[in-house]
């Protein structure tokens, strides 16, 4: 194939992933109620604005301005988006139209207002699994704005603290949940072409199991970024320079024998394809696969790390 050719190919093979990309997150945003989102080439202040989307959202629901804003800015210092809410109703209404990760439910008046929103959440279908910490009042105030006796033997919560509590603390606790409710494949994207690079993450990103955690320009740095950041899987390319990905492949799954390798390329023929079975490679995705099935792949590796954890224990 000539030079033009495959560039022309890989043009066309990086435009599907954008446009697959595109539609995901258009599906998405009118499901989501919100304005549609237009542009097929993914620019950078709309992949950076699809980063942050990742971002899980934390509300904290408590009357008392220094308790919110101090917990807000150590949260926000973790990458987290922090909305804030000082009574029952506008904590019910953050809820229905912000769709939180994780609650934080401090101190609210008048007194029974915590519990009576904390029925609501557990009593409602969409919502009783949402991850839920308690702050209650210190004990020196616990008459006037804590949680009664008989409340408290019917709390459902992941934790329960009693102020005063270090924001750290909370934030420390809030990480640790999240990481257990809401664990994402971490995936490592390895391609010479920065390109293909951005279509993929652009995709990747978009779903809210998968988390990018980093990007290798060829087989060399692939190696050295896994054996760093320990991604659940690898998305390889075959042909880089400096060090091809099936001799990275082989590397990666000699050092770090909990990654799984998916080989992604453009030459699918079976020599390739019997060469990355014997380097270690998880499984093989030509490159013009649908979104649908590399996303498939990547959620049936990350399974089988899983499961192989789950055995080792």
């Amino acid at each position: 194939m000539s030079f033009w050719g495959k560039n022309l190919f890989l043009f066309r093979q990086v435009l599907f992933i954008l446009i697959l990309a595109d539609q995901d997150r258009l599906a998405r945003t009118w499901k989501r109620g919100g304005p549609p989102f237009h542009s097929p080439y993914l620019p950078r202040d709309a992949r950076e604005a699809t980063k942050m989307e990742k971002r899980a959202k934390i509300l904290v629901v408590d009357d008392e301005a220094e308790f919110t804003v101090d917990l807000q800015v150590a949260l926000e210092a973790r990458a987290y988006q922090v909305a804030a809410a000082s009574n029952k109703r506008q904590a019910q209404e953050m809820v229905r139209y912000q769709n939180p990760d994780l609650i934080i439910l401090g101190t609210i008046v008048p007194r029974g207002d915590a519990f009576l929103l904390h029925r609501w959440l557990k009593q409602s279908p969409s919502f009783r699994d949402l991850p839920l910490i308690v702050v209650d009042a210190p004990p020196e105030k616990q008459l006037i704005k804590g949680w009664r006796i008989d409340e408290g033997l019917r709390l459902e919560t992941e934790d329960y603290f009693c102020k005063p509590v270090a924001a750290d603390a909370l934030v420390s606790q809030v990480e640790k949940l999240l990481d257990k409710v809401t664990r994402r494949i971490k995936v490592l994207i390895a391609d010479d072409h920065a390109v293909v690079r951005e279509g993929i993450h652009a995709l990747l990103s978009l779903q809210r199991d998968m988390l990018v955690v980093g990007e290798a320009i060829d087989g060399g740095d692939a190696v050295e970024k896994a054996l760093l950041l320990l991604p659940d899987v690898v998305l390889m390319d075959i042909v880089m320079p400096r060090m091809n990905g099936l001799e990275a492949t082989k590397q990666i799954c000699r050092e770090c024998k909990q990654v799984r390798v998916l080989m992604l390329t453009q030459y699918d023929d079976e020599q390739n394809v019997l060469a990355s079975e014997q380097a270690g490679a998880f499984g093989f995705i030509p490159k013009r696969t649908a979104s649908s099935q590399l996303l498939a792949a990547v959620r049936s590796a990350s399974q089988r790390v899983n499961s192989q954890q789950s055995n080792s224990l």
